[in-house]
C-alpha cells in the first residue's frame, strides 16, 4: 500500500484479485486437455506446445518457488528478529543470523514430512497460526490507530522513484495472489476437477481474501507511509501478544515454505530418491539431508544476502508470476481452444498476453532497480 496510496492501492488489490481469479480459472479449464489430467504445469505447457515450452515452463515454475521460498525464509527471519529485539536491545543477534537459523528450522521441517500428502494436521496447524497473526496485527493496529492522531499517507521518494516504486508495487500485488503451481494444486482435487477448482477458486478470490485485506488495509491506515514491510515491525501493543503473533509468523512461514519448495523436492525425489523403500529409511532420510538441505542453504544464503522482502516480491512477480500465470495462462487457453473462440475472445486473449508482457518487463525492471538502490543503501547481509 505505501508505495500506492489509498486510491490506487485499494483499486490495485481488487483488480489483482479479480484478474488472478480470472487467469487461474483459465488453467484450470485445461486441466482435463487432451482426455488426460495434467498434474503439472510443466506437464500442461508441454501436451500445448511441445518439449522446449515443457522445459521453460518448469525453469519458470522452479524460479518462482525458489524466489517464494526465499522471501519466506526472510520472513521467518524477521519474525524471529523481531521476538530478539522484544526482550534484548543490545543488537547482537542480527537479521542474517535470524535468516540462517530459519533456514536450519525450515530444513529440520523438511527432512521430516517426505512428501506433500504427509503434511496433513501440518496444514490445521498452519491455519490456526496464521489466524493468531492476522487476529493479533489487526486489533493492535487498530488499537494504535485510534490512539494517534491521523497519518501521513503521501507516497514517499522522488516522483522518478515513485513510478519505479509504484510499477514494482504492481508485481508485487500479484505475486500475493499466485502461486504458479495451479494443476498441482488441482491434481489433489476430487472430480468433477474442473468444477471444483473452480469454486475453490471463487471461494479463495472472495472469502479468502479477505484476511489479507483487513490487516493490508488496518495497517496502512494506522501507520500510513511508515507501515514496515513486516507489519508486525510498526505494532506497538503488549509485548507478549506481539511475542505470540511473532512466534505464530515464524512457525506458520517454516510449514508454508515446505508447501512451495514440494514440487522441487517431489522432482529430485522422483528422479534421484529411493522410492521403493520406507520414507523413513536411513536410505531416504540421508538422501532428504543432503538434496533437501543443498536446496535450503542455497534458498538461505540468497535470503541472508539480498534481505529485501519487498524487492524479492516484486521480481518475482516479474521473472515469473507475470509469465506463468497472466501470459502463458491466456496463451495457452488461446491455443488450447482457437477453434472454439470467436474473433472478439481471441483478440480479448491476445490483449491480454501482450499486456501482461509488458508489465512483466517493466516490472522485472523495476525490481532490480529496487534492489539495487537497496543495496547501496545498506549492505550485501543487511540488518535490516
Amino acid at each position: 500500500m505505501v508505495p500506492l496510496g489509498w486510491v490506487v492501492g485499494t483499486v490495485g488489490f481488487i483488480s489483482a484479485a479479480a484478474i488472478s481469479l480470472y487467469a487461474n480459472i483459465l488453467v484450470a479449464r485445461l486441466h482435463e486437455v487432451g482426455g488426460k489430467r495434467r498434474i503439472r504445469y510443466r506437464d500442461l505447457a508441454g501436451y500445448i506446445y511441445g518439449r522446449k515450452m515443457y522445459a521453460l515452463t518448469w525453469a519458470l515454475q522452479y524460479v518462482n518457488l525458489f524466489m517464494i521460498n526465499t522471501g519466506y525464509i526472510i520472513l521467518a527471519g524477521q519474525a524471529l528478529k523481531a521476538i530478539y529485539v522484544l526482550y534484548r536491545d543490545d543488537d547482537a543477534l542480527k537479521l542474517p543470523y535470524c535468516i540462517a537459523i530459519a533456514g536450519f528450522l525450515c530444513a529440520l521441517f523438511a527432512f521430516g514430512i517426505p512428501h506433500l500428502s504427509a503434511l496433513r494436521i501440518w496444514l490445521g496447524v498452519s491455519t490456526f497460526l496464521g489466524l493468531i497473526f492476522i487476529i493479533a496485527a489487526f486489533v493492535m493496529s487498530l488499537m494504535n490507530g485510534i490512539s494517534t492522531p491521523s497519518q501521513n499517507y503521501n507516497i514517499p521518494g522522488s516522483h522518478v522513484s515513485k513510478i519505479f516504486s509504484m510499477v514494482g508495487a504492481v508485481a508485487s500485488l500479484v505475486f500475493a495472489f499466485n502461486t504458479g503451481m495451479l494443476p498441482e494444486i488441482q491434481a489433489t482435487i476430487k472430480p468433477p476437477v474442473v468444477k471444483n477448482m473452480e469454486k475453490a477458486l471463487r471461494l479463495q478470490f472472495t472469502v479468502g481474501v479477505l484476511p489479507l485485506y483487513a490487516v493490508t488495509f488496518i495497517g496502512y491506515w494506522a501507520y500510513g507511509s511508515s507501515t514496515s514491510t513486516y507489519l508486525l515491525n510498526s505494532v506497538k501493543g503488549p509485548t507478549w501478544v506481539k511475542a505470540v503473533a511473532n512466534i505464530a509468523a515464524f512457525f506458520q512461514t517454516v510449514i508454508a515454505l515446505h508447501i512451495f519448495a514440494s514440487p522441487m523436492y517431489e522432482y529430485l525425489d522422483t528422479k534421484y530418491g529411493r522410492g521403493k523403500r520406507s520414507a523413513f529409511s536411513v536410505d531416504n532420510i540421508s538422501f532428504r539431508v543432503l538434496v533437501r538441505g543443498g536446496y535450503l542453504t542455497i534458498n538461505t544464503f540468497v535470503a541472508a544476502f539480498l534481505p529485501f522482502l519487498g524487492d524479492f516480491m516484486t521480481l518475482t512477480g516479474a521473472l515469473s508470476v507475470f509469465p506463468l500465470t497472466f501470459v502463458l495462462a491466456n496463451h495457452m487457453y488461446l491455443k488450447a481452444r482457437k477453434n472454439e473462440l470467436p474473433a472478439s475472445q481471441k483478440a480479448w486473449h491476445w490483449l491480454n498476453v501482450i499486456g501482461f508482457s509488458c508489465l512483466a518487463v517493466a516490472s522485472a525492471i523495476a525490481g532490480l532497480r529496487l534492489i539495487v538502490v537497496d543495496s547501496r543503501t545498506y549492505h550485501f547481509f543487511a540488518d535490516l
